[in-house]
């Protein structure tokens, strides 16, 4: 019978060592290294991703229980100091840049979004990642509280988030979002907590065209109307702002559609500058929105990155990264499979089948009946 690695090794197999090996030269990551180099560090925290693994010593103790499975994975078990260390004083840029590096290759096989649009849909929205005010204070955003957000920028093809800007959670969303990269000539999907008209100007003059909520207090009056025979159309307005400050920064037309959603019966005011497609149209791509809120429940119920094993900012945002890669890689496999579970499923099957010797490209196609089968597995065989 052939030999056949662990479902671990063969995932790692997907990232570049060429290319890993270059960001770590990049930025100095194993200089005056002795025991554990940047490799050995990011095994240990991807397969500690993967497995679930809820603290540091739980990491540590895992690799010293398989230590013939990390021996195959190129790397020996490690001190629970010594990983410590290296989550704190590694530059974490070594796996953001590795996260980009991952995303061009995802994002080739993803498929097309739901809708037939005539232009890229992305989404911009943020999460808040509550961390313990004792343990990390350079997080403080209240009183008693501390945490950080991650400012997503998502293409709606394929559910990828294409960038993160990490911040400490006080930073405004409408601030957080201004270093977000939206491609010229996409649509794009915000909230209307990012309300900015000098924002919305930027968008218009490079070709996009955005959807977002129309506030409560914005004062404008109605240049014409626009007729629609959809009946959860209330008004279709063509409008501009009146206010001396609002006109100044936005001297554009935008579109006002009043429309009340025919499941909850809920009345929306959307706001954007696309004046030619459908109301239906309009309103799905601000619907759009609920694909972030399922990447973020994903990355927390799966990806555990409520829990860090180190305090330290720069411990943080490594997680962060080599967590975002994971989701990158189970999403490349899922894609290039056509795999039909979902990105949830794949994750258990991957983290019950993790050390096993078997094809990962069988468990992605499998049929329920080899999932039922490896659910009972144990988790990490010996």
């Amino acid at each position: 019978m052939s030999f056949q690695s662990s479902v671990c090794k063969q995932m790692l197999s997907l990232v570049s060592r060429l290319d890993f090996e270059k960001y770590v030269k990049k930025y100095d990551g194993d200089k005056r290294m002795r025991t554990l180099n940047c490799y050995s560090q990011f095994v240990h925290l991807f397969s500690a991703r993967l497995a679930g693994r809820e603290s540091l010593r739980d990491t540590v103790e895992t690799g010293r229980t398989l230590q013939t499975k990390f021996y195959h994975l190129g790397c020996r078990p490690v001190k629970r100091s010594t990983l410590s260390d290296a989550n704190n004083r590694r530059d974490n840029r070594i796996y953001e840049d590795l996260f980009f590096t991952m995303y061009q290759r995802v994002q080739g096989p993803a498929p097309k979004y739901k809708l037939n649009l005539p232009r890229e849909l992305y989404v911009i929205d943020s999460t808040t990642i509550d961390l313990c005010l004792t343990l990390y204070p350079w997080a403080r955003f209240r009183k008693n509280k501390a945490g950080v957000k991650l400012h997503t920028l998502m293409k709606c093809a394929g559910s990828l988030p294409e960038f993160i800007n990490i911040t400490d959670a006080k930073t405004h969303d409408a601030k957080g979002a201004a270093d977000l990269p939206v491609p010229k000539g996409s649509f794009l999907a915000i909230d209307k907590a990012y309300h900015d008209f000098a924002k919305y100007n930027e968008y218009n003059n490079n070709d996009i065209r955005f959807v977002t909520r129309l506030k409560t207090n914005a004062a404008f009056k109605v240049i014409r109307t626009i007729e629609s025979g959809h009946p959860a159309v209330i008004a279709d307005e063509i409008i501009g702002f009146t206010g001396h400050s609002t006109h100044k920064k936005y001297p554009h037309p935008l579109r006002k559609i009043t429309w009340r959603d025919p499941e909850t019966q809920k009345l929306l005011i959307f706001l954007t500058n696309e004046l030619e497609l459908p109301a239906q149209t309009i309103a799905d791509i601000y619907h759009a929105r609920w694909e972030i809120e399922l990447f973020f429940k994903s990355i927390k119920q799966n990806l555990k990155i409520k829990r860090f094993f180190g305090c330290s900012e720069n411990a943080v945002r490594t997680q962060i990264w080599i967590a975002m890669i994971v989701y990158l890689m189970i999403s490349f496999l899922k894609f290039r499979n056509n795999s039909t579970y979902s990105v949830q499923q794949l994750f258990r099957i991957i983290q019950i089948n993790l050390f096993q010797r078997t094809s990962l490209i069988e468990l992605i196609k499998g049929n329920d009946t080899q999932v039922k089968k490896s659910s009972q597995i144990a988790l990490f065989p010996i």
